[in-house]
């Protein structure tokens, strides 16, 4: 079947018409994506009012074929179609993959078939070609953003201000699962905590910065990205203060710091050669979208943000400095995946200093 780019306008393109394929195939590496379209698919086809007998959800590995074969033959109760779920459908053994693929042949056109592999497995190419196949990648950062609004809007009735939505991105990170989590404390507090006019039930409540504050324990200044901008800038007391702060958020690990800090030093080291090569700095931000675009670099926040930083330090940095931090950080990196090291905050505090020592360093 013909493959769409965005399997989420997918979804909503069937959702609204109320035409769905008899199979669809959902995979990828964003799970909370593929659970959010598993429940809207199911929410718009089947009737509530009998999902108890026209719905089957099961987990894959659990079946037989003749389970398999009970499960796609049976007609739906008293509406005009029944849904099957199977997750982890790669995990389905031989003869039940075999009832399963004999099935996909002619599929029934009042069952709607979901299957359902889990992050980390590989596409499974026949199960593809033989339903509308969707793959779920994890949303980018800058995404991630829009999510942040679009689900506080739409899933939890509140508004939440940019500078918020930016303060958690940068304390949860991209993890939908967390960032819904996160999103949903903050809106019970903010609808607790707001003050509504009389008779004016309408008033959405928002979420600003200081309820984010609040609910994730997190200031704003006190974030990964302040901990990167204070080493790209050198600032070496920033940075130091930092540490403490970055490591002691939720998830937050010094071996997911270092990763970061990577992509910082990589992107520099090639913004400084693309410098000395005579691009202009008002150029540099479009280098460096081609590079994270290349590179497929996590620089811990949305491109535009990194590569806006990045532009403003591009001077500051040789490439000399450039290659001296690598190494430095390929050391941190070494250290820290190393068990009998404990200490990843002296680690991490070391390394910082060190490259904000960089500022100087020049080639021979």
């Amino acid at each position: 079947m013909a493959k769409e780019s965005s399997p989420l306008r997918v979804v909503q393109a069937a959702i609204q018409s109320r035409s769905f394929a008899p199979v669809y195939y959902l995979h990828g590496d964003d799970d909370y994506l593929k659970d959010a379209a598993v429940r809207d698919l199911l929410d718009a086809s089947i009737d509530p009012s009998t999902r108890d007998f026209n719905c089957e959800i099961r987990r894959a590995s659990e079946l037989d074929a003749e389970a398999v074969s009970s499960l796609l033959s049976t007609p739906p109760m008293l509406a005009e179609k029944r849904a099957v779920v199977f997750r982890d459908v790669t995990a389905l053994k031989k003869a039940a993959r075999q009832q399963l693929d004999k099935y996909l042949k002619r599929p029934a056109g009042d069952t709607l078939l979901l299957l359902v592999s889990p992050a980390g497995t590989k596409a499974d190419t026949a199960l593809a070609a033989a339903s509308e196949s969707l793959e779920f990648a994890p949303l980018t950062p800058e995404r991630v953003r829009r999510w942040i609004t679009h689900h506080a809007t739409t899933a939890l009735a509140v508004h939440i201000a940019d500078d918020a939505a930016q303060l958690l991105q940068q304390a949860v990170g991209n993890d939908l699962h967390q960032l819904a989590s996160e999103l949903d404390k903050c809106a019970s507090y903010a609808l607790g905590a707001r003050e509504l006019p009389t008779g004016d039930a309408d008033v959405r409540a928002t979420i600003d910065i200081d309820i984010v504050s609040a609910v994730v324990g997190i200031r704003r200044g006190e974030t990964v990205t302040d901990l990167l901008d204070a080493v790209a800038r050198q600032d070496a007391a920033a940075a130091v203060t930092l540490v403490a702060h970055v490591l002691g958020q939720p998830k937050v690990t010094a071996v997911q710091v270092v990763m970061m800090l990577s992509t910082q030093a990589f992107a520099l080291a090639y913004g400084r050669a693309r410098r000395d090569a005579g691009i202009p700095t008002n150029r540099l931000p479009q280098e460096f979208f081609a590079f994270l675009k290349e590179t497929g670099g996590y620089p811990g926040r949305p491109w535009g943000e990194a590569a806006s930083a990045w532009t403003k330090v591009t001077e500051q940095w040789s490439a000399v400095s450039c290659e001296k931090a690598l190494e430095l950080l390929l050391e941190a990196d070494m250290a820290l995946k190393d068990t009998t090291v404990s200490n990843a905050e002296q680690i991490l505090m070391s390394l910082v200093l060190s490259l904000c020592a960089m500022r100087r360093r020049k080639a021979a």
